[in-house]
């Protein structure tokens, strides 16, 4: 699996440590604008921002977090959209398997449990067999689950998967697309800024997706409201003495 993509080897050829910050990111080093931009979906003054992922992915595996915590600060400004990757093609059963359970509006709740089963479990859920024997263990209606899995929407979206990812020239996962035009990735976080930690390039990366959505915004016309603030910690008591 490649968990690199374009913008990886666009920061390779152009980043310099001088110029690479998360915070005002540069073009040719913690992202690259697409020569022929997506159209993005319009939700009000929100950004969209689509995440191509896989299930079986480490590196998405290991964002999930924070992918949370971003839209959590950020769900005032974004339209978040999560677009399966189909390595195998256009009948990929992972694929297959996130556009049922979206479908179904299952993909939010069952999505973490498809990451234990693969990251955890070590349950390779690679094949139609070896997902419908999960479903059927993990909860839900299988006959439901039977019913969208061959309806004619998700088949439909699924033929069509290639084509859609082909159009944002992806080429690996975790990718994320701003706007329609800003194609990042940790990975081309952490390549264009090398004295960051590997612990710290979620966060970093993080830090250069808000700014690309504060861009976009600016571009746009209009502010990104302050991202939501984290809950403050606890106050501990004095014991008692």
């Amino acid at each position: 699996m490649r968990s690199l993509h374009i913008a990886v080897a666009a920061a390779a050829l152009f980043a310099t440590t001088a110029m690479a910050s998360p915070v005002a990111p540069k073009n040719g080093a913690e992202y690259t604008t697409l020569a022929a931009p997506q159209t993005p979906q319009v939700v009000g003054k929100k950004i969209e921002v689509i995440e191509f992922f896989a299930y079986h992915c480490p590196a998405c595996n290991l964002m999930e977090p924070y992918v949370a915590d971003f839209i959590k600060k950020q769900g005032n400004n974004v339209n978040f959209k999560r677009i399966p990757y189909p390595f195998t093609g256009a009948n990929d059963p992972e694929a297959h398997l996130f556009l049922t359970l979206d479908a179904m509006g299952k993909s939010e709740e069952y999505g973490p449990k498809v990451f234990h089963a693969f990251h955890v479990e070590r349950n390779r859920l690679s094949t139609d067999q070896a997902i419908m024997e999960w479903v059927g263990k993990s909860g839900l209606d299988k006959a439901k689950f039977t019913e969208y899995w061959n309806s004619f929407g998700v088949l439909t979206k699924l033929r069509r998967l290639p084509q859609l990812t082909n159009g944002y020239k992806i080429d690996g996962t975790p990718t994320f697309v701003v706007d329609g035009r800003f194609l990042t990735s940790p990975g081309a976080v952490g390549q264009a800024n090398p004295t960051i930690g590997n612990n710290q390039v979620p966060a970093a990366f993080n830090t250069t997706l808000a700014s690309l959505v504060a861009m976009a915004a600016k571009e746009k016309g209009f502010t990104a409201a302050p991202a939501a603030a984290a809950p403050a910690a606890p106050v501990k008591k004095a014991a008692a003495k």
